[in-house]
């Protein structure tokens, strides 16, 4: 595949392109085929899986972890999204679970297991009920139905919530017809019913209030911002191909266009991959590193948002076609791009490296 970036070429360090070219292109190829129900999704998570990714929980080089987002969210980021909510549990396993539930997600993850973790709740939010002998509520928003095996739910709410592993492979509890939203089809998200799972059959990872703890939480979102970065670099990247087999690339408007969003998208990967090098860096504040994974995700987002409408401007008509490949990439980032608490992370961050002398510099470096 080539692409402005060369994001999913070899380069001369192999260790800086974690995902296979030839993976790569498979999940871009079969992106199409799985919005439109053609394709379960589950067999681009086999190539990952072929390709060893999903044994990465992001612990040990989250800037190589960073990197391999952003190269899948620039393939398929709907298969994206799911394989950063697998690194996402396992990540939350080993930081919170004990060493035989380590081992188990291990063995689990060897054998085939999709994790995923489901936080949003439904109408009626997930507690353990009076009794303490079973779950009650259910969840939305909640990506994977048919393909995550295992997930993390989040049960109560508040600042004692928990964590609790449960088999989600029950399809009667499912309903995808939840999820009616223009993009991010192929994700096959929806709700799920958790009203009666037996306690004895739910696996508490960590105690209540550990899915909160920082740095690990808000400063986990390098992982959605290398999404949203590798997704804006792929669509960029389709929109030009189209234009030059249209000959319309050499028009210097549409240069311009498309290069003034693309060297801002090349900031925001730097900017990411920072964010998740300092996730791990034991040197550097707690507040620092959430502030700066916050600033990497907003920063990804704005420059999302600044891409979709550049490429409406330069494809024009065709984009809207039914069919149109940058089309369905764009609705798929609208949809991914629309966080939670956007508003919230920006007051947080800016609380961090503005509301004190000096702090501009530490929250950077």
């Amino acid at each position: 595949m080539t692409t402005f970036a060369s994001l999913n070429q070899p380069s001369p360090s192999h260790a800086r392109e974690p995902v296979p070219p030839d993976v790569a292109q498979a999940l871009q190829a079969a992106a199409a085929d799985e919005e439109r129900g053609k394709r379960p999704i589950s067999r681009s998570i086999d190539l990952l899986r072929q390709a060893g990714l999903l044994r990465d929980d992001g612990a040990t080089d989250p800037a190589r972890t960073a990197r391999a987002l952003m190269q899948v969210g620039a393939a398929n980021l709907s298969v994206g999204r799911l394989w950063e909510g697998h690194v996402n549990a396992l990540y939350l396993i080993r930081l919170h679970g004990s060493e035989a539930q380590k081992r188990d997600a291990a063995h689990r993850t060897a054998d085939g297991a999709l994790l995923g973790v489901w936080g949003a709740d439904g109408n009626v939010p997930v507690t353990l009920d009076a009794t303490a002998k079973r779950l009650d509520g259910n969840k939305r928003y909640a990506s994977g139905l048919g393909t995550v095996t295992r997930a993390l739910v989040t049960v109560n709410s508040g600042p004692e919530v928990r964590l609790a592993l449960v088999d989600v492979t029950d399809a009667a509890r499912a309903d995808p017809s939840t999820w009616n939203m223009q993009g991010m089809r192929s994700t096959a998200s929806g709700g799920y019913d958790f009203t009666g799972v037996p306690a004895d059959e739910v696996e508490w990872i960590g105690g209540p209030g550990d899915y909160l703890k920082e740095p690990h939480f808000v400063g986990g979102v390098w992982r959605i911002a290398a999404l949203q970065a590798g997704a804006t670099v792929g669509l960029l990247d389709r929109a030009a191909s189209k234009l030059r087999a249209a000959e319309r690339m050499d028009a210097e408007a549409q240069k311009a266009r498309l290069m003034d969003v693309l060297m801002r998208a090349w900031a925001g990967m730097a900017m990411t991959e920072r964010a998740a090098a300092a996730s791990a860096d034991h040197f550097i504040a707690q507040d620092d590193i959430v502030a700066t994974s916050i600033a990497a995700r907003l920063y990804t987002e704005e420059v999302g948002l600044d891409a979709i409408r550049a490429v409406e401007q330069s494809i024009g008509l065709q984009h809207f076609e039914v069919g149109s490949e940058t089309g369905r990439m764009a609705r798929d980032l609208s949809v991914y791009l629309r966080q939670v608490a956007r508003d919230a992370f920006l007051q947080r961050a800016a609380q961090t490296a503005l509301g004190n002398d000096g702090r501009i510099w530490g929250v950077f470096g």
